[in-house]
């Protein structure tokens, strides 16, 4: 009965002690979309984004896709978004995913997302199709690494709390079926 505790406590404090599992990409064309988008198709409950640049598409249509089924979606972004053309804050909006704009920085250079509560996206990687098909970037998935996780999620706690609700609630909204998904 002693040998079996022992065993039994050992394997969790392994379990406690497991190295972070990691996943890398980068781009341009290598992968970098793909692993996000993989990320954010593997979000069961919640989905916390911050971001710089926000124009991609196919990430946009992911991130609705998981509000569609569900996931608790939320952003925060830059406040440039808020007047660029390109932008799809106003497509994200438009489906019911909570979104908010920061402006106290002269720059909100963030890009990461937070999926719930245990895994971390982050890297040089805007979410943009300049940064998928033209620039040298990076991505990284960290999954088991609670700490780090814990600090980014305080992080986009401060930026939401920071950030403003960029549309006013009485302006039209688009239909979010713009989104074509082979952009």
């Amino acid at each position: 009965m002693c040998l079996i505790t022992l065993l039994c406590l050992l394997s969790s404090a392994h379990t406690a002690l497991a190295a972070p599992r990691l996943q890398a990409a980068f781009s341009p064309n290598q992968g970098a979309t793909e692993l996000v988008m993989h990320t954010i198709g593997d979000a069961r409950n919640t989905i916390l984004v911050a971001a710089y640049g926000f124009t991609s598409f196919p990430i946009a249509q992911a991130l609705i896709d998981a509000h569609q089924r569900g996931v608790d979606v939320r952003i925060v972004l830059d406040e440039s978004n808020r007047h660029n053309t390109y932008s799809v804050l106003r497509l994200l909006q438009n489906a019911g995913v909570p979104a908010r704009t920061n402006n106290h920085y002269g720059i909100m250079h963030d890009k990461f997302m937070i999926i719930d509560g245990t895994t971390l996206e982050l890297g040089s990687f805007n979410y943009t199709k300049a940064a998928e098909t033209s620039n040298a970037e990076n991505v990284l998935v960290i999954k088991e690494a609670p700490d780090i996780v814990g600090d980014y999620s305080r992080q986009w706690e401060k930026l939401w709390a920071e950030g403003a609700h960029p549309l006013p609630g009485n302006e039209a909204r688009l239909p979010h079926t713009l989104v074509l998904r082979d952009q």
